[in-house]
């Protein structure tokens, strides 16, 4: 079926993809073969070839195609060494923002679910505004440390939840992964690393000098391996790395997808009460094996 992997718009056709009637049609066209759309489809499922489906992805934006993969070791060593560099005193924790969740109501209650037939859940719903979750996730083992949620993801906001996390034990080391965001690399936090890790260099100021002038200088500050509290960043458009993000894909689906809030504050509930049940009953630490070789497209 080679012709089904052909562009339509290279057989004069202005469709973005092919339909069986119209692959059947340009088959008559080029008198290839006499055949129905029904032997068409056959084939195009004998082949595992599916015109009308298609995958997003995204090329990461690699300018130091060396530098990425340095990144991609650090990060993926940086999992392998999280069981054992907690039994040393040091946390690793995978952190990062879920923003725009949303308190939908739906306008009626469920249908419950009965021999031979699922659960009916409403369509419509009503809007309650919507709230931002920034959650700690201990790599070594699978649990929620502690968490944020509110209104808004501030600069501020991300510092906060940082020094709740290392409030938990701190004199310890700790080790957070987090992607590019730019309140990842912020004044704010800047200035509570070297508050926890008596720093008694001058900062500088923002925009002008030192540590604190711009986001390149602030990141060399945040990542170095000689503090006892440092990041490590994922690298661009690669967020996807960060394991906090298989935890989100949890969260979606054991809670919001298919619940309905009638309000911010019922939603704020569900996904504390969420967080205590998954660590008391499905937290692990994940089994990662990814090595930093390209994916299957």
């Amino acid at each position: 079926m080679k012709l089904s992997l052909t562009d339509p718009r290279e057989c004069s056709r202005p469709i973005s993809e092919w339909s069986i009637r119209e692959l059947t049609d340009e088959i008559h066209l080029r008198e290839i073969a006499d055949i129905s759309p029904r032997q068409v489809g056959r084939f195009l499922s004998e082949t595992d070839i599916k015109p009308h489906k298609v995958d997003s992805w995204m090329n990461p934006k690699i300018d130091d195609p060396l530098e990425h993969n340095m990144q991609i070791t650090e990060l993926n060593q940086s999992y392998w060494d999280a069981p054992k560099l907690k039994d040393k005193g040091v946390h690793t924790i995978s952190i990062d923002e879920k923003t725009g969740i949303q308190a939908l109501e739906r306008i009626s209650e469920d249908k419950p679910m009965i021999p031979g037939y699922p659960r009916k859940i409403e369509y419509e719903y009503r809007r309650h505004g919507t709230l931002c979750l920034i959650p700690g996730f201990d790599v070594a083992t699978g649990k929620i440390i502690d968490y944020f949620i509110g209104q808004t993801r501030t600069e501020e906001d991300f510092a906060d939840i940082i020094n709740k996390i290392i409030s938990h034990d701190p004199d310890s080391g700790w080790i957070f992964i987090a992607d590019q965001l730019n309140t990842h690399k912020s004044e704010a936090l800047v200035k509570l690393v070297a508050k926890h890790i008596g720093c008694k260099e001058s900062l500088g100021i923002k925009g002008k000098s030192g540590i604190l002038k711009n986001k390149k200088t602030r990141e060399q500050f945040l990542t170095n391996k000689t503090h006892r509290i440092r990041f490590i960043f994922t690298p661009k458009h690669c967020s996807w790395l960060n394991q906090v993000e298989c935890w989100f894909s949890i969260l979606t689906r054991k809670l919001l997808k298919r619940s309905s809030f009638t309000s911010k504050s019922a939603l704020r509930k569900e996904m504390q009460d969420f967080i205590e049940y998954f660590n008391k009953t499905m937290a692990k630490p994940y089994q990662w094996t990814f090595k930093g070789k390209v994916l299957a497209t």
